[in-house]
């Protein structure tokens, strides 16, 4: 399953009919609204096609300016990932390698490839 946020924009002088219309929709979830005609509102889909459908059903209630996915949950990707990092070693294998010295092992990370053996 997906959930994704949209930010809905209206004219404030339309703010009541739009807020109505979102909530009579039956495809998303009303939040919350400001005086500027910004508008809330979160949609669920079995995957992004099914709430791209959404999307449009939204896009197209009359005065709505824009309507934007703003931040986006992916069931399915979430637990492709997690299994991912379970299955992977947390710690790279020549950390744990005890016949690698150390001085051997280059950084290029943030630290500006400090001389890390000789810090004072």
């Amino acid at each position: 399953m997906n959930i994704s946020s949209i930010v809905v924009q209206t004219l404030p002088k339309y703010l009541d009919e739009v807020v109505k219309s979102l909530k009579e929709c039956e495809v998303c979830d009303y939040h919350m609204h400001d005086e500027k005609g910004r508008v809330i509102v979160t949609i669920e889909g079995k995957d992004v096609s099914d709430e791209l459908k959404k999307l449009r059903v939204i896009e197209s209630i009359p005065h709505i300016a824009a309507a934007d996915m703003q931040m986006a949950y992916s069931e399915d990707e979430l637990d492709a990932n997690m299994e991912q990092l379970e299955n992977s070693d947390v710690v790279p294998s020549m950390l744990n390698d005890d016949t690698i010295d150390p001085s051997d092992i280059v950084y290029n990370g943030d630290l500006k490839k400090k001389d890390l053996y000789n810090i004072k």
